[in-house]
């Protein structure tokens, strides 16, 4: 009787301490309960760059929820696609299409299975296409054909293919050098104090085919045909911002050539080529672009051509591409209008890689920019493929000419001098992201695409929440623990009184 007794008092108590802790978890249960935002998914964004000499792919990820109807929007991954410009498919566009496939399809494992189709892709082809399109509209929208057939097979929101003006290009190069440096007020409770419009910096892009000039002038812009208008958090910003077809990096040396065949009929001579360089030059790799007029008569199939190193004959025939006279108030070059240059600048793409091969990132003052050309076109070719065996041959030659086109551009032609030359930033990353129009068109979109308000839930605070899950243990393990004890002491009990 006594085990009997005893061992009932225990599971008493047990079954007791679950009954009370289940009660006491109940009631923590329904109380305390609020209102929990569960965040929306992420979305996802995917830019094709398709510029004149290559295409790459950028992905893009913001949250759902914006801020003043822009989206945060950072880069998680770059693809470069194989394979040239999407204009070198001009006699196969069905390739074009072939081409973007690896690039895509390495962007969606990246991508959540379940956004696939929600995730954005757009495709921007730059000059290299408008070229194209002056030559052949046919070609050109066969091109764009076989794009789209090719992303529309795709379980994601596709929404065109198209060639982006040059004005576009500028500004849209613009926004993305600001976003990645800051300044834009991106918060609302910042915005509310403070106009983001005080430091912002000039966008300068030098592409293959073209270069652009963006910035926010001190002055009233006077030709309304440069202006570009953007809101953006919540802020309207007037830009100037003009596009050079033909004087991009790639299309002006073509030019420069054009030129000194004109005039050197036969063998000619290159000053901006280094001294002891020789090649043959087919007249067809010369004359194939809108950029440069018909070959001269009397010239035939091939050229060949030899350096001499001479940095002030480069600077005279490569200024001879430029129209420098201005019936306006101000103007560039070409007669075309542009207000005095203010502010900070990022000079990015040929900029950067010229002048990064010349250790001239660092905000060097022009004088040593001057010199440091200057002393690199006066080395022979034997002593700069020495220096530089793993240097590709043909950049290792054009750096000099690229360098010179790169210092008539911005002091001649953008009107930098000695002074606002330390403005410029020579870089082709900020913030851990590339620079360039793509991160500005994904931002520029997000302002169309619908933000998506956090998902409202019932929840607990989190205090209250811990007490409840305590006590639900505690009960279980009495439950666990009195349930076999019970029936040990039933076992025991009645052995011990059948002994008696």
């Amino acid at each position: 009787m006594q085990c009997r007794n005893r061992k009932g008092l225990a599971v008493g108590c047990l079954i007791g301490i679950a009954i009370v802790s289940g009660a006491i978890a109940l009631i923590l249960s329904l109380v305390g309960i609020r209102d929990v935002l569960q965040p929306s998914p992420n979305k996802y964004g995917l830019v094709f760059d398709a510029g004149s000499s290559h295409t790459s792919l950028f992905v893009y990820q913001w949250p759902a929820h914006k801020e003043n109807d822009t989206g945060i929007v950072s880069q998680i991954h770059v693809c470069a696609v194989e394979g040239g410009g999407l204009s070198a498919y001009a006699d196969d566009p069905a390739k074009a299409g072939e081409s973007l496939k690896h690039c895509m399809d390495e962007a969606l494992s990246i991508i959540p299975s379940e956004q696939h189709k929600q995730t954005t892709v757009l495709l921007g082809a730059t000059a290299g296409m408008r070229l194209l399109r002056l030559e052949n509209e046919t070609k050109t929208q066969h091109i764009f054909d076989e794009v789209s057939k090719t992303l529309s097979q795709y379980p994601v929101d596709f929404q065109g293919a198209r060639i982006l003006t040059g004005k576009e290009e500028g500004s849209l190069g613009w926004i993305t050098v600001n976003y990645l440096l800051g300044t834009f007020i991106q918060y609302t409770y910042i915005s509310s104090w403070t106009h983001p419009q005080a430091n912002m910096y000039g966008a300068m892009d030098l592409g293959g085919a073209s270069t652009q000039m963006t910035f926010q002038p001190s002055v009233v812009i006077e030709d309304k045909t440069t202006e570009m208008l953007f809101r953006l958090y919540g802020y309207d910003y007037t830009l100037y911002t003009n596009s050079y077809l033909c004087y991009g990096q790639d299309q002006a040396m073509k030019r420069i050539l054009a030129r000194l065949i004109e005039t050197n009929k036969g063998n000619f001579v290159h000053p901006c080529y280094p001294s002891g360089y020789t090649a043959t030059i087919t007249l067809s790799s010369v004359y194939n672009s809108p950029c440069v007029s018909t070959p001269p008569s009397g010239v035939g199939p091939n050229v060949t051509v030899e350096g001499t190193g001479n940095p002030y004959e480069c600077q005279v025939v490569t200024s001879s591409i430029f129209n420098f006279t201005c019936s306006q108030t101000t103007c560039a070059f070409n007669g075309t209008y542009q207000p005095p240059v203010h502010g900070e600048f990022y000079a990015f793409s040929a900029y950067y890689y010229t002048f990064n091969f010349l250790n001239l990132t660092y905000r060097q003052p022009l004088s040593i920019a001057n010199r440091t050309i200057w002393e690199f076109c006066g080395r022979n070719w034997s002593e700069l493929s020495a220096s530089y065996p793993t240097e590709s041959r043909k950049r290792l030659m054009e750096y000099c000419n690229s360098a010179i086109y790169i210092l008539t551009l911005l002091l001649d032609g953008y009107k930098f001098d000695s002074q606002t030359w330390n403005n410029i930033h020579f870089a082709n990353q900020a913030g851990g992201s590339d620079v360039g129009w793509t991160l500005g068109y994904m931002l520029n979109t997000t302002n169309k695409i619908p933000s998506e308000d956090a998902t409202l839930l019932k929840g607990h605070e989190y205090g209250i929440w811990a007490a409840a899950i305590f006590f639900i243990v505690l009960s279980l393990a009495a439950v666990l623990v009195a349930a076999p004890l019970h029936c040990y002491c039933r076992n025991a009990c009645s052995g011990q009184g059948g002994l008696t």
